[in-house]
């Protein structure tokens, strides 16, 4: 072999921070040779994909509004992973908050009460808390896979949200569609510029990036998270509460993916519909691991997933692609991410041919 792989004395924190961009840059570079694959013309394909989309205000408005729930989502999340505790129900912790939120709004529809949009994110914060205390609780009480809860549950709150939409909340003047009515306008997030849907949501997801840097970076119980991830009984002996951590970690993955819950219903949505998320619970965890579970990378990384979204909108309309390029771009986001994290520990050595070097002497 020309190479060699050995591990490193300690992990390269250097490659902990250009993994992400390899991986990015290698999705990319995979992107086009898709592109060419299908038959398209690679360059023109690049520019409806990534460039199109946001080469107007509009656009750009459209990119922070996708971004909006992953960040949020994400942030949430990392609390979780930071402790090794891994909340894989986002999605239905989401599509409880928008079936709370929601219901707060289809009961006071009537109402132009500035008490009933709070009351929408009270109602959908209780709603992603609950539907992840589930699996909290049977982590303690009966040490069950928290994996395996929440994703299940995931299945669970979305056949829920499905069937009060087929069901009871259904429009009844809707001509048979699965969707309820239209929301007032007491119950809409505020449009922050005119001429595109950027809606007053957005800043709470700006904010939960503020909040998550100062809860796990600045807060003791934020220390009490990683030093649990990193060695649960190094924090055992210090007198953390793992028990604890686990409530701490799920809850708050549960409140940031109400919180997007509703802000999807009251921002974009305007009403509730079986499915309320493309997948946003999903990519969010894609989001924090490429964030490497910091919340200012996290910031940087919902914008590169919510242009994946928005490039496969585009690819479909304009290149006829597949609805599911975008989830190719995603896995191979991912796939990359785990193959340069392998750089992070260990190295590549190449090794000089002896052979050559005799010819040349």
């Amino acid at each position: 072999m020309l190479f060699r792989i050995e591990p490193r004395p300690v992990p390269s924190k250097r490659m902990k921070f250009f993994s992400p961009l390899i991986a990015a840059a290698l999705m990319l570079l995979s992107g086009l040779l898709i592109f060419i694959l299908l038959g398209k013309n690679p360059l023109l394909a690049f520019h409806a994909f990534f460039i199109e989309p946001i080469n107007d205000l509009y656009g750009l408005g459209e990119l922070i509004i996708k971004a909006s729930p992953l960040m949020l989502i994400g942030v949430g999340l990392a609390i979780g992973f930071k402790a090794n505790i891994w909340n894989i129900g986002a999605e239905g912790q989401l599509a409880m908050g928008a079936i709370f939120g929601g219901g707060v709004a289809l009961y006071f529809n009537e109402s132009t009460s500035i008490l009933i949009l709070p009351a929408m994110f009270v109602g959908g914060i209780a709603g992603g808390m609950l539907w992840a205390s589930i699996p909290a609780f049977l982590k303690i009480r009966y040490n069950a896979n928290e994996i395996l809860v929440s994703l299940m549950l995931n299945y669970v709150a979305i056949l829920f949200l499905s069937l009060l939409i087929h069901g009871p909340w259904k429009d009844p003047q809707g001509y048979g569609f699965p969707q309820s009515v239209l929301f007032s306008e007491s119950t809409l997030l505020p449009i922050l510029i005119e001429g595109t849907r950027l809606h007053a949501g957005v800043i709470l997801s700006f904010a939960a990036i503020g909040v998550g840097w100062i809860f796990l970076l600045k807060s003791f119980v934020g220390y009490q998270l990683q030093v649990s991830g990193l060695a649960i009984n190094a924090a055992s002996y210090a007198g953390f509460k793992y028990k604890k951590m686990i409530w701490i970690g799920l809850l708050a993955g549960g409140l940031c993916s109400g919180i997007a819950g509703v802000s999807e219903i009251a921002g974009p949505i305007g009403q509730l519909l079986p499915s309320v998320s493309p997948g946003y619970g999903f990519a969010a965890i894609i989001v924090a691991y490429v964030g490497r579970l910091h919340p200012g990378g996290i910031f940087l990384s919902s914008l590169l997933m919510a242009l994946l979204y928005l490039g496969g909108e585009s690819g479909q309309m304009n290149l006829d692609l597949p609805s599911a390029v975008t989830g190719v771009f995603q896995g191979m986001l991912l796939f990359y991410l785990l193959a340069t994290d392998f750089l992070i520990n260990f190295r590549i050595r190449f090794k000089s041919n002896p052979t050559l070097k005799g010819t040349r002497s």
